[in-house]
């Protein structure tokens, strides 16, 4: 590995750029509330594509492409789901989620929101839900770290345990220094690298085919099926498939985008940008590896390494058809899906940590330059556990993370909901809906499956407990539904 390589000289640039970042971001932080919530102070494009970009990992760029390479179009059914889940979200959760945390204690994260909207005195919410987050997360984190880790060591064939520090360490820096800001600031220009990186690749596949109709008779000489919306998939797996957009309603680290947004009146602008985003990127990336199909048929001789892994498509094509400086670029695109998802799970965990246990529980009247520092140290431990994890690619630790975003959306996402639209709903009700959720999605993938997707039974079973359970037993305070009339009010309002 040279170091006159543009490549590694373009992915220097990127993480010096990304550092320089956190330390802006250091500058505008003057207390906790900077730090985990950015001072609720982010613009609809910034809450737009940070949402986007933290949401996006590397399954944009490298999971995505791959199983179309493989499968043909069939498996743009996921794309579909998230495309309807995202949406969704948007409309029913980002706007009310931003009033009813501030109308609530002020709510700086999803636990700390939960127990001040239930009047929870006995702390159970903050306590399940927190530490849901923190296991999932740091799983999550793991995975994470072993993806940018894979990207380094194939792309300057790095050791896979220096490739692990290098990837891990910058991101570790800018979320240590700059916290939420940096993390925004950096999914901002982040989400812009990944939209260029997934634009402009297809393009060049089908250039280099000669154009568009000589790629589509190629993709159909190799395999008719390709273009079949249906390929080997029953009723159950294309449920299955777009039950992936119900986990949008129950992600930390996307529903902490919309609690910092700067007003509500900023949600619908950040809506239209934000789909708009993730409607191009996701096309983006079911194209690349689309057209990859008839690229690698062309060049048989080019095909080894997505023949033995298919997730390489992105990888190798930008490799073969792009001018080493450019293919840094587009490359970093991978990277920064990897960083802007890494980082803000770190920062999610980091504030769960300091916000509902160690402010909660140990230190209720800590200074807010004390409760910055405890957010930075935990950033530190989080990922240091996250890392120690990653050591093992092969751990069967990482496979849990099939479980954490269904775990999110069926735990969460009733939840999350119903509390921001039905004044009636009661602290067991939430309770009931949090532990059946995450419950249902362990049980249904273990031990039934029937090939449906686990979030599927876990959120309808979820949504089924909060409705029985706040209809059981006391009914809400009536200070409850003055804050749920008055934040619906201000809401309500900003939208006539």
């Amino acid at each position: 590995m040279s170091a006159s390589n543009p490549t590694l000289i373009t992915f220097v640039v990127y993480i010096l750029a990304m550092v320089l970042i956190g330390f802006v971001a250091y500058r505008a932080t003057k207390n906790f509330s900077d730090y985990i919530l950015g001072g609720r102070s982010l613009g609809s494009v910034v809450t737009a594509l940070s949402a986007g970009a933290s949401d996006m990992s590397g399954w944009l760029l490298m999971g995505l492409p791959g199983a179309i390479f493989v499968a043909g179009i069939s498996e743009s059914w996921i794309a579909i789901g998230l495309i309807i889940g995202a949406y969704l979200n948007w409309l029913f959760v980002a706007g009310r989620l931003r009033v009813q945390t501030e109308h609530n204690g002020n709510a700086l994260t999803l636990p700390d929101y939960f127990t001040n909207r239930f009047e929870d005195n006995s702390r159970l919410l903050r306590i399940f839900s927190a530490l849901v987050i923190l296991v999932f997360f740091t799983i999550y984190c793991a995975s994470g770290i072993v993806a940018g880790a894979r990207l380094f060591e194939s792309t300057f064939g790095m050791s896979y345990d220096t490739a692990l520090w290098v990837g891990a360490a910058a991101t570790i820096l800018y979320v240590f220094v700059g916290g939420f800001l940096a993390v925004s600031w950096t999914d901002t220009v982040q989400a812009a690298m990944m939209l260029f990186a997934l634009l402009i690749t297809p393009v060049f596949v089908i250039l280099a085919l000669g154009n568009f109709d000589a790629a589509m008779v190629t993709i159909e000489q190799a395999n008719p099926a390709n273009f079949d919306m249906f390929r080997n998939l029953s009723f159950i797996a294309i449920i299955s498939l777009m039950g992936w957009g119900l986990g949008y309603f129950g992600q930390p680290h996307i529903l902490v985008r919309f609690m910092a947004a700067d007003s509500v009146k900023s949600i619908p602008a950040a809506r239209r940008i934000g789909m708009t985003w993730m409607v191009l990127c996701l096309a983006g990336a079911v194209s690349a590896g689309f057209f990859g199909i008839a690229y690698f048929s062309n060049n048989p001789e080019l095909a080894g390494p997505v023949t033995q892994n298919g997730e390489r498509v992105f990888i190798e094509l930008t490799k073969i058809l792009f001018n080493p400086w450019v293919a840094g670029v587009v490359l970093s695109g991978i990277l920064a899906a990897v960083m802007s998802t890494l980082s803000c799970q770190l920062l999610v965990c980091s504030s769960a940590l300091t916000e509902d246990f160690y402010k909660a529980f140990l230190r209720k009247n800590a200074s807010q330059k004390e409760l910055v520092w405890v957010g930075r140290v935990m950033v530190l431990l989080i990922a240091l556990v996250a890392i120690g994890i990653a050591y093992n690619p092969d751990s069967k630790v990482l496979g849990l993370v099939a479980y954490a975003w269904a775990g999110f959306g069926a735990a969460f996402g009733p939840v999350v909901i119903l509390s921001l639209v039905w004044k009636g709903m009661t602290r067991n009700g939430a309770l009931a809906g949090m532990v059946v959720g995450a419950v249902t999605v362990v049980v249904w993938k273990e031990f039934i499956g029937l090939g449906l997707y686990e979030i599927i039974p876990g959120f309808i079973l979820a949504t089924l407990a909060i409705l029985i359970f706040s209809n059981v037993g006391k009914g809400p305070s009536k200070t409850m539904i003055e804050k749920f009339d008055e934040a619906e009010k201000e809401y309500q309002d900003a939208h006539i």
